[in-house]
Parts: structure tokens; sequence; C-alpha cells
């Protein structure tokens, strides 16, 4: 894990948010892993207002990352929707919390127990849901 963004309470996704955010990803993987820069970015995300918004395609303009397309109404092409919220859900599901800190806290250790192995066997299943897709003309693969 390089970057983990919580928003605060009452704070919204807009395009400078996401701007704000690819910026403080590109400085945390240059001081955790130099390297990888160098090797390209691919980023994946949806189709939502703040990701589509002019300013937000200038900023990766700039960073000068690969952009993967993402079909509308896809939620089976998003990485985090089919693999990353569902254990996360599985790990916290009928715990009570005192306040939203000791809620983050337990998001940022369960995070911090994954290893490398957990991203990357997902990131690469993602092939075979896009050929799923394509071989569906676009329908849902899980229904």
């Amino acid at each position: 894990m390089i970057l983990l963004d919580i928003l605060q309470k009452g704070e919204r996704v807009n395009a400078d948010r996401c701007c704000e955010t690819f910026d403080r990803l590109r400085h945390a993987v240059r001081r955790k892993r130099p390297g990888l820069l160098r090797s390209g970015v691919v980023l994946q995300h949806d189709n939502a207002t703040p990701h589509t918004a002019k300013r937000t395609k200038e900023g990766l303009e700039r960073l000068r990352w690969d952009i993967i397309p993402h079909p509308a109404h896809s939620p089976d092409l998003a990485l985090s929707e089919f693999y990353l919220f569902g254990p996360l859900e599985h790990h916290l599901g009928g715990k009570k919390f005192e306040d939203e800190d000791k809620l983050i806290g337990k998001v940022r250790d369960w995070f911090s127990k994954l290893d490398a192995n957990f991203f990357t066997q997902n990131i690469y299943s993602l092939l075979s849901r896009w050929q799923k897709c394509i071989a569906l003309h676009g329908d849902y693969i899980e229904k």
C-alpha cells in the first residue's frame, strides 16, 4: 500500500480533490518506491464526474499516466468493487466503533496487513474480467 486517502466527514470528491490525491500519490511513490514511476503508472478509475472533469484530465496529462478506459456502468471492472470493499466489509462487519478515529484506525490496520500479492493477484484478475466483459458485449459479468 502506497497511499490511503480518507476523506474527512462532509468532504466531497471533486476534480480538485482528485488532482490533489494524484499529486499525493506521485509524491508517496517517489518516497516509498522511487523506481516505480520510471516503469510507468497505469490508472483505472470509473466514469464518475470528478474523474472525467476537464481539470482531472489535464492533471493526468501533466503526470503522463496511462489511463485504462472504463466502460460506463461497469462495476464488474472496478477493482475496488469486486476485490477490495468486500473483504474490508467482512473484516469490519458486525463491529461497533466508539468514534470515527477508531474506525479509520481499524481500516488502516487492515490495509497495513495486506501483502503485495493481495493487490497483484487481484489486479491481474482484471484481465479475465475484461475478457468476459468483451465476450458479453459489455453486459454485466456478475448478475
